[in-house]
Protein backbone atom coordinates (compact mmCIF):
# COMPACT_ATOMS: atom_id res chain seq x y z
CA UNK A 1 0.00 0.00 0.00
CA UNK A 2 2.85 2.33 -0.35
CA UNK A 3 3.31 5.29 -0.64
CA UNK A 4 -0.60 5.76 1.14
CA UNK A 5 0.31 4.17 4.16
CA UNK A 6 3.67 5.81 4.67
CA UNK A 7 1.50 9.46 3.81
CA UNK A 8 -1.28 8.95 5.94
CA UNK A 9 -3.80 8.56 2.71
CA UNK A 10 -4.79 5.30 4.40
CA UNK A 11 -4.72 4.39 7.47
CA UNK A 12 -2.62 1.47 8.48
CA UNK A 13 -4.79 -0.42 10.54
CA UNK A 14 -6.88 -1.39 7.20
CA UNK A 15 -3.64 -2.63 5.46
CA UNK A 16 -4.88 -5.99 4.91
CA UNK A 17 -8.22 -5.28 4.23
CA UNK A 18 -7.05 -2.99 1.35
CA UNK A 19 -4.07 -5.80 0.45
CA UNK A 20 -7.19 -8.33 -0.02
CA UNK A 21 -9.21 -5.98 -2.21
CA UNK A 22 -6.17 -5.56 -4.70
CA UNK A 23 -5.70 -9.17 -4.31
CA UNK A 24 -8.87 -9.63 -5.93
CA UNK A 25 -8.48 -7.19 -8.73
CA UNK A 26 -5.21 -8.79 -9.46
CA UNK A 27 -7.23 -12.09 -10.01
CA UNK A 28 -9.36 -10.54 -12.46
CA UNK A 29 -7.11 -8.72 -14.46
CA UNK A 30 -5.24 -11.76 -14.72
CA UNK A 31 -8.35 -13.76 -15.57
CA UNK A 32 -9.45 -11.35 -18.11
CA UNK A 33 -5.84 -11.51 -19.58
CA UNK A 34 -6.41 -15.03 -20.11
CA UNK A 35 -4.03 -16.41 -17.81
CA UNK A 36 -5.98 -18.97 -16.28
CA UNK A 37 -6.09 -20.46 -19.55
CA UNK A 38 -2.37 -22.92 -19.41
CA UNK A 39 -2.21 -23.41 -23.34
CA UNK A 40 -2.11 -19.85 -23.68
CA UNK A 41 0.66 -19.21 -20.84
CA UNK A 42 2.69 -21.95 -22.30
CA UNK A 43 2.58 -20.56 -25.86
CA UNK A 44 5.51 -18.59 -24.79
CA UNK A 45 7.69 -21.36 -25.06
CA UNK A 46 6.23 -22.66 -28.20
CA UNK A 47 5.93 -19.14 -30.45
CA UNK A 48 2.40 -18.99 -30.90
CA UNK A 49 1.60 -16.37 -27.86
CA UNK A 50 3.87 -13.97 -25.62
CA UNK A 51 1.55 -12.30 -23.89
CA UNK A 52 3.63 -13.70 -20.37
CA UNK A 53 6.49 -11.92 -21.90
CA UNK A 54 4.90 -8.58 -23.02
CA UNK A 55 3.26 -8.82 -19.41
CA UNK A 56 6.46 -9.16 -17.55
CA UNK A 57 8.09 -6.26 -19.35
CA UNK A 58 5.34 -3.87 -18.91
CA UNK A 59 5.02 -4.54 -15.14
CA UNK A 60 8.75 -4.15 -14.57
CA UNK A 61 8.75 -0.28 -17.01
CA UNK A 62 5.70 0.18 -14.94
CA UNK A 63 7.05 -0.40 -11.47
CA UNK A 64 10.45 1.27 -12.45
CA UNK A 65 9.08 4.51 -13.80
CA UNK A 66 6.61 4.43 -11.27
CA UNK A 67 8.75 4.70 -8.52
CA UNK A 68 11.13 6.76 -9.93
CA UNK A 69 8.23 9.51 -10.34
CA UNK A 70 7.05 8.95 -6.84
CA UNK A 71 10.84 9.21 -5.18
CA UNK A 72 11.18 12.16 -7.28
CA UNK A 73 7.65 13.71 -5.93
CA UNK A 74 8.73 12.82 -2.22
CA UNK A 75 6.35 9.95 -1.90
CA UNK A 76 8.41 7.34 -2.06
CA UNK A 77 11.90 6.97 -0.19
CA UNK A 78 13.65 4.83 -3.04
CA UNK A 79 17.02 4.37 -0.64
CA UNK A 80 14.81 2.71 2.09
CA UNK A 81 12.44 0.14 -0.58
CA UNK A 82 13.51 -3.46 0.49
CA UNK A 83 15.66 -5.32 -2.38
CA UNK A 84 15.37 -9.15 -1.94
CA UNK A 85 18.91 -10.40 -1.87
CA UNK A 86 20.09 -12.86 -4.52
CA UNK A 87 21.48 -16.34 -4.25
CA UNK A 88 23.12 -17.45 -7.28
CA UNK A 89 22.90 -21.42 -7.33
CA UNK A 90 19.62 -21.01 -5.54
CA UNK A 91 18.28 -19.13 -8.01
CA UNK A 92 19.67 -21.62 -10.92
CA UNK A 93 18.42 -24.47 -9.55
CA UNK A 94 15.12 -22.92 -8.66
CA UNK A 95 14.61 -21.00 -11.99
CA UNK A 96 15.10 -24.76 -13.67
CA UNK A 97 12.71 -26.47 -11.68
CA UNK A 98 10.17 -23.63 -11.97
CA UNK A 99 10.62 -23.35 -15.86
CA UNK A 100 10.44 -27.42 -15.83
CA UNK A 101 7.14 -27.11 -14.25
CA UNK A 102 5.76 -24.67 -16.37
CA UNK A 103 6.27 -26.14 -19.50
CA UNK A 104 5.10 -29.67 -17.85
CA UNK A 105 1.76 -28.02 -16.01
CA UNK A 106 1.24 -24.49 -17.92
CA UNK A 107 1.13 -22.76 -15.14
CA UNK A 108 3.14 -20.65 -12.57
CA UNK A 109 2.20 -20.17 -8.87
CA UNK A 110 0.23 -17.08 -8.94
CA UNK A 111 -1.66 -18.26 -12.31
CA UNK A 112 -2.44 -21.51 -10.98
CA UNK A 113 -4.29 -19.90 -8.23
CA UNK A 114 -6.40 -18.27 -10.49
CA UNK A 115 -6.91 -21.07 -12.94
CA UNK A 116 -8.31 -23.05 -9.91
CA UNK A 117 -10.19 -20.39 -8.28
CA UNK A 118 -12.45 -20.52 -11.98
CA UNK A 119 -12.24 -24.11 -11.87
CA UNK A 120 -9.44 -25.39 -14.14
CA UNK A 121 -8.90 -29.23 -12.94
CA UNK A 122 -5.28 -28.97 -14.11
CA UNK A 123 -4.66 -26.00 -12.30
CA UNK A 124 -6.02 -27.72 -9.21
CA UNK A 125 -3.59 -30.12 -9.52
CA UNK A 126 -0.76 -27.87 -10.14
CA UNK A 127 -1.78 -26.03 -6.64
CA UNK A 128 -1.78 -29.52 -5.25
CA UNK A 129 1.96 -30.16 -6.23
CA UNK A 130 3.31 -26.73 -5.71
CA UNK A 131 2.09 -27.34 -1.70
CA UNK A 132 3.19 -30.91 -2.01
CA UNK A 133 6.98 -29.19 -2.83
CA UNK A 134 6.30 -26.24 -0.11
CA UNK A 135 6.00 -28.51 2.56
CA UNK A 136 8.64 -30.90 0.95
CA UNK A 137 11.09 -28.02 0.85
CA UNK A 138 10.39 -27.16 4.68
CA UNK A 139 10.63 -30.57 5.78
CA UNK A 140 13.96 -30.76 4.43
CA UNK A 141 15.47 -27.52 5.39
CA UNK A 142 18.36 -28.17 6.85
CA UNK A 143 19.08 -30.39 3.93
CA UNK A 144 18.85 -27.61 1.51
CA UNK A 145 20.26 -24.55 3.56
CA UNK A 146 23.26 -24.90 1.93
CA UNK A 147 22.14 -24.60 -1.39
CA UNK A 148 19.48 -22.09 -0.37
CA UNK A 149 22.11 -19.66 1.21
CA UNK A 150 24.52 -20.37 -0.98
CA UNK A 151 26.44 -17.37 -3.10
CA UNK A 152 24.42 -14.57 -1.47
CA UNK A 153 25.60 -11.22 -2.96
CA UNK A 154 22.68 -9.49 -1.03
CA UNK A 155 20.29 -7.12 -2.42
CA UNK A 156 22.27 -6.10 -5.94
CA UNK A 157 20.70 -3.98 -8.52
CA UNK A 158 21.25 -4.33 -12.24
CA UNK A 159 22.34 -1.51 -13.36
CA UNK A 160 24.74 -1.02 -10.24
CA UNK A 161 26.10 -4.46 -11.41
CA UNK A 162 26.18 -3.13 -14.85
CA UNK A 163 27.91 -0.04 -13.67
CA UNK A 164 24.99 2.22 -15.53
CA UNK A 165 23.41 5.17 -13.95
CA UNK A 166 19.91 4.52 -13.06
CA UNK A 167 17.44 6.32 -15.01
CA UNK A 168 19.87 5.61 -18.02
CA UNK A 169 18.98 1.88 -17.21
CA UNK A 170 15.41 2.51 -17.27
CA UNK A 171 15.47 4.02 -20.56
CA UNK A 172 17.38 1.33 -22.14
CA UNK A 173 15.33 -1.06 -20.75
CA UNK A 174 12.34 0.56 -21.99
CA UNK A 175 13.60 0.78 -25.70
CA UNK A 176 14.51 -3.20 -25.26
CA UNK A 177 10.61 -4.01 -23.66
CA UNK A 178 9.93 -1.73 -27.17
CA UNK A 179 12.18 -4.58 -29.58
CA UNK A 180 10.63 -7.17 -27.36
CA UNK A 181 7.18 -6.20 -27.96
CA UNK A 182 7.87 -5.95 -31.99
CA UNK A 183 9.92 -8.87 -32.51
CA UNK A 184 7.32 -11.11 -30.61
CA UNK A 185 4.55 -9.73 -32.03
CA UNK A 186 6.26 -10.53 -35.80
CA UNK A 187 6.74 -13.91 -34.57
CA UNK A 188 3.55 -14.69 -33.09
CA UNK A 189 1.74 -13.27 -36.71
CA UNK A 190 4.26 -16.00 -38.78
CA UNK A 191 3.75 -18.69 -36.72
CA UNK A 192 -0.24 -18.19 -36.64
CA UNK A 193 -0.63 -16.89 -39.78
CA UNK A 194 -1.51 -13.77 -39.57
CA UNK A 195 -1.34 -11.63 -42.36
CA UNK A 196 1.73 -9.45 -41.63
CA UNK A 197 0.95 -5.15 -41.13
CA UNK A 198 2.06 -3.98 -44.54
CA UNK A 199 2.62 -0.54 -42.50
CA UNK A 200 4.63 0.24 -39.16
CA UNK A 201 6.40 -1.74 -36.59
CA UNK A 202 4.00 -1.15 -33.69
CA UNK A 203 0.47 -3.16 -33.49
CA UNK A 204 -2.09 -0.68 -33.81
CA UNK A 205 -3.38 -1.64 -29.89
CA UNK A 206 0.18 -0.66 -28.47
CA UNK A 207 1.18 2.35 -30.21
CA UNK A 208 -0.30 4.50 -27.32
CA UNK A 209 0.59 3.13 -24.10
CA UNK A 210 4.00 2.24 -25.16
CA UNK A 211 4.97 5.61 -26.57
CA UNK A 212 3.52 6.91 -23.43
CA UNK A 213 6.40 5.13 -21.43
CA UNK A 214 8.76 5.95 -23.55
CA UNK A 215 8.15 9.16 -22.92
CA UNK A 216 7.93 8.78 -18.89
CA UNK A 217 11.16 7.00 -19.01
CA UNK A 218 13.02 9.75 -21.66
CA UNK A 219 11.44 12.32 -18.48
CA UNK A 220 13.14 11.13 -15.85
CA UNK A 221 16.44 11.31 -17.48
CA UNK A 222 15.18 15.07 -17.18
CA UNK A 223 14.68 14.77 -13.88
CA UNK A 224 17.23 16.42 -11.06
CA UNK A 225 18.56 13.80 -9.19
CA UNK A 226 17.50 14.83 -5.72
CA UNK A 227 13.60 14.59 -5.32
CA UNK A 228 11.50 17.87 -4.84
CA UNK A 229 9.90 18.78 -1.10
CA UNK A 230 7.27 15.76 0.52
CA UNK A 231 4.37 16.79 0.47
CA UNK A 232 4.74 17.30 4.46
CA UNK A 233 8.00 18.67 4.95
CA UNK A 234 8.04 22.25 6.28
CA UNK A 235 8.51 25.24 3.96
CA UNK A 236 11.87 27.19 3.62
CA UNK A 237 9.97 30.67 4.91
CA UNK A 238 8.38 29.10 8.62
CA UNK A 239 11.67 26.95 9.08
CA UNK A 240 13.68 30.20 8.42
CA UNK A 241 11.20 32.22 10.34
CA UNK A 242 11.46 29.81 13.41
CA UNK A 243 15.37 29.55 13.97
CA UNK A 244 15.73 33.91 13.26
CA UNK A 245 12.90 34.19 16.16
CA UNK A 246 14.72 31.14 18.48
CA UNK A 247 11.44 29.74 19.68
CA UNK A 248 13.09 26.32 18.79
CA UNK A 249 14.95 26.53 22.11
CA UNK A 250 14.39 24.72 25.14
CA UNK A 251 15.67 26.46 28.64
CA UNK A 252 18.57 24.62 30.53
CA UNK A 253 16.82 25.40 33.99
CA UNK A 254 13.50 24.16 32.32
CA UNK A 255 15.01 20.88 30.92
CA UNK A 256 16.65 20.67 34.89
CA UNK A 257 13.02 21.15 36.64
CA UNK A 258 11.41 18.32 34.20
CA UNK A 259 14.71 15.78 34.82
CA UNK A 260 13.95 16.48 38.86
CA UNK A 261 10.03 16.18 38.75
CA UNK A 262 9.49 12.82 36.64
CA UNK A 263 5.66 13.11 36.84
CA UNK A 264 5.57 16.22 34.64
CA UNK A 265 8.09 15.29 32.93
CA UNK A 266 6.62 15.25 28.88
CA UNK A 267 10.52 15.43 27.48
CA UNK A 268 12.71 12.97 25.38
CA UNK A 269 15.94 13.53 25.36
CA UNK A 270 17.75 12.72 22.11
CA UNK A 271 21.69 13.16 22.13
CA UNK A 272 23.04 13.81 18.79
CA UNK A 273 26.72 13.20 19.35
CA UNK A 274 28.51 10.50 18.38
CA UNK A 275 27.96 7.26 20.35
CA UNK A 276 31.48 7.13 22.63
CA UNK A 277 30.71 10.51 23.51
CA UNK A 278 27.34 9.30 24.50
CA UNK A 279 28.66 6.49 26.38
CA UNK A 280 31.15 8.19 28.81
CA UNK A 281 28.09 10.88 29.70
CA UNK A 282 24.86 11.82 28.55
CA UNK A 283 21.57 13.45 30.73
CA UNK A 284 19.42 10.96 32.39
CA UNK A 285 17.12 9.13 30.35
CA UNK A 286 18.25 10.36 27.19
CA UNK A 287 18.68 8.81 23.80
CA UNK A 288 21.62 8.52 21.27
CA UNK A 289 21.22 9.71 17.68
CA UNK A 290 24.01 10.68 16.11
CA UNK A 291 24.26 13.48 13.47
CA UNK A 292 24.92 11.55 10.59
CA UNK A 293 21.76 9.35 11.16
CA UNK A 294 18.59 11.87 11.92
CA UNK A 295 17.28 11.61 8.34
CA UNK A 296 17.69 7.48 8.60
CA UNK A 297 15.29 4.79 9.08
CA UNK A 298 15.99 4.82 13.58
CA UNK A 299 15.39 8.26 13.82
CA UNK A 300 11.74 8.24 11.65
CA UNK A 301 11.16 4.87 14.22
CA UNK A 302 12.76 6.45 17.10
CA UNK A 303 10.43 9.85 16.85
CA UNK A 304 7.39 8.85 15.46
CA UNK A 305 6.73 6.15 18.58
CA UNK A 306 7.38 8.90 20.94
CA UNK A 307 4.21 10.75 21.83
CA UNK A 308 6.55 13.56 24.33
CA UNK A 309 8.40 16.78 22.92
CA UNK A 310 12.01 16.48 21.56
CA UNK A 311 14.70 18.18 22.90
CA UNK A 312 18.17 17.83 20.86
CA UNK A 313 21.42 18.79 22.39
CA UNK A 314 24.97 18.28 21.66
CA UNK A 315 27.87 19.65 23.26
CA UNK A 316 26.86 23.19 21.73
CA UNK A 317 23.65 24.49 20.09
CA UNK A 318 25.60 23.96 16.70
CA UNK A 319 25.44 20.54 16.09
CA UNK A 320 22.02 20.14 17.60
CA UNK A 321 20.80 23.08 15.62
CA UNK A 322 21.61 21.47 13.06
CA UNK A 323 19.87 18.28 13.94
CA UNK A 324 16.84 20.48 14.24
CA UNK A 325 16.62 21.86 10.87
CA UNK A 326 17.11 18.65 9.14
CA UNK A 327 14.61 17.09 11.19
CA UNK A 328 11.85 20.15 11.11
CA UNK A 329 12.46 20.61 7.53
CA UNK A 330 11.20 16.77 7.28
CA UNK A 331 8.40 17.58 8.97
CA UNK A 332 8.79 16.63 12.39
CA UNK A 333 6.87 18.54 14.89
CA UNK A 334 7.21 19.24 18.58
CA UNK A 335 11.24 19.29 18.06
CA UNK A 336 13.63 21.83 20.14
CA UNK A 337 17.42 22.67 21.03
CA UNK A 338 18.64 22.52 24.76
CA UNK A 339 20.31 26.21 24.37
CA UNK A 340 23.70 26.02 25.41
CA UNK A 341 23.92 22.56 25.11
CA UNK A 342 25.63 19.91 27.54
CA UNK A 343 28.19 22.71 27.81
CA UNK A 344 26.12 25.32 29.49
CA UNK A 345 24.06 22.81 30.96
CA UNK A 346 27.72 21.53 32.54
CA UNK A 347 28.66 25.20 33.48
CA UNK A 348 25.28 25.90 34.99
CA UNK A 349 24.86 22.83 37.57
CA UNK A 350 28.32 21.59 38.18
CA UNK A 351 30.17 24.16 38.57
CA UNK A 352 30.33 26.14 41.59
CA UNK A 353 28.73 29.76 41.01
CA UNK A 354 28.54 32.37 43.52
CA UNK A 355 25.40 34.70 43.51
CA UNK A 356 25.35 38.21 44.38
CA UNK A 357 22.10 38.94 46.74
CA UNK A 358 19.38 40.54 45.06
CA UNK A 359 15.83 41.48 46.50
CA UNK A 360 14.55 40.53 42.81
CA UNK A 361 12.01 37.77 43.65
CA UNK A 362 12.49 36.06 40.61
CA UNK A 363 16.27 36.26 41.17
CA UNK A 364 15.99 34.42 44.16
CA UNK A 365 13.54 31.50 43.24
CA UNK A 366 16.23 30.80 40.26
CA UNK A 367 19.36 30.68 42.67
CA UNK A 368 17.47 28.57 45.37
CA UNK A 369 16.49 26.14 42.51
CA UNK A 370 19.68 25.90 40.69
CA UNK A 371 21.44 24.82 44.13
CA UNK A 372 19.36 22.23 44.78
CA UNK A 373 19.50 20.94 41.11
CA UNK A 374 23.09 21.65 41.35
CA UNK A 375 22.93 19.12 44.10
CA UNK A 376 20.69 16.59 42.73
CA UNK A 377 22.74 16.38 40.13
CA UNK A 378 26.25 15.94 41.62
CA UNK A 379 24.35 13.42 43.93
CA UNK A 380 22.85 11.11 41.78
CA UNK A 381 19.27 12.42 42.83
CA UNK A 382 18.46 13.67 39.04
CA UNK A 383 19.65 9.98 37.64
CA UNK A 384 16.92 7.67 35.85
CA UNK A 385 15.06 5.87 37.94
CA UNK A 386 13.57 2.27 37.76
CA UNK A 387 10.29 2.11 39.27
CA UNK A 388 9.84 -1.35 40.21
CA UNK A 389 5.76 -3.31 40.37
CA UNK A 390 6.66 -3.79 44.27
CA UNK A 391 5.81 -7.21 46.31
CA UNK A 392 3.04 -7.34 48.56
CA UNK A 393 4.13 -7.21 52.48
CA UNK A 394 3.92 -10.87 53.28
CA UNK A 395 5.54 -10.39 57.20
CA UNK A 396 2.90 -11.45 59.96
CA UNK A 397 3.40 -9.01 63.08
CA UNK A 398 2.12 -9.76 66.20
CA UNK A 399 0.33 -7.23 68.00
CA UNK A 400 0.42 -7.41 72.23
CA UNK A 401 -2.75 -7.21 73.60
CA UNK A 402 -3.24 -4.11 76.07
CA UNK A 403 -2.63 -4.49 79.70
CA UNK A 404 -5.42 -4.68 82.21
CA UNK A 405 -5.85 -1.30 83.44
CA UNK A 406 -4.24 0.22 80.50
CA UNK A 407 -6.90 1.00 78.14
CA UNK A 408 -8.38 -0.70 75.21
CA UNK A 409 -11.03 -2.37 74.19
Amino acid sequence: MGPLIPQGYVNSDLNLFFAFVIGLGFGYVLEQGGFSNSKKLAGVFYGYDFVVLRVFFTAALTAAIGLLLFSYMGLVEYDMLYVNPTFVKAAIVGGIIMGFGFILGGYCPGTSMVGAVIGKIDAMFFVVGLMGGVFFFGSFYETFKPLYEADNLGGILVYDSLGVDRDWFVFIFGLIALAAFIITRKIEDRINGVELLPKGLFHPSYRMPFFMMLFLAALNLYLPQSPRAKWNETDAKTLLGEAAAEVHYAMIDEVAYKLLHESENDLMLVDVRPAEDFQRFALPGAKNLPLKEVLGQKAGKLLDDSNKKVVIYSYSSTDADQAWMLLRREGHKDIRVLKGGLNGFFTEFFVENHQTQSRNEKEQFDTRFRERAMKAFKTGEAAEKIISKGKPVTTIVDIEPPKAGKGGC
